[in-house]
């Protein structure tokens, strides 16, 4: 059997997303996925969640991205979303004490509506 090369398909591992570079269009590193969510009915993701600042995970943010708001660069080998790292500052985040509550759809309208875009379970 040949070895698959997972950077040629569109599938890839959810181990192999965590850890991956966000950038903005300009190029600019924001951060990286930290995890994902997935919704656990249809299987889809629902969010990619970014680690923002912090250092050696002291003091990290976490930024819920809806899905849809990527885009994997393979010039970039990350993902590229077209926000400003202002409108990140000011997005939904939470720290690692406080995880939000998964599946309070009030919780996620807010997400969605902060970034602009339909809910993925529309």
């Amino acid at each position: 059997m040949a070895h698959h090369d997972e950077t040629a398909g569109t599938l890839i591992g959810a181990d192999k997303v965590a850890g991956t570079s966000v950038y903005n269009a300009e190029g600019e590193s924001l951060g990286s996925i930290h995890d994902i969510i997935l919704d656990k009915q249809t299987g889809r993701v629902a969010y990619a969640v970014m680690s923002f600042g912090g250092f050696l995970g002291i003091g990290e943010k976490y930024h819920p991205l809806p899905w849809s708001t990527l885009n994997y660069d393979v010039n970039q080998g990350g993902y590229v979303v077209h926000l400003s790292r202002a409108q990140l500052e000011g997005a939904p985040q939470y720290g690692a004490e406080n995880p939000p509550q998964w599946g309070d759809r009030a919780y996620e309208q807010r997400v969605h509506d902060y970034y602009g875009i339909g809910p993925y379970w529309m």
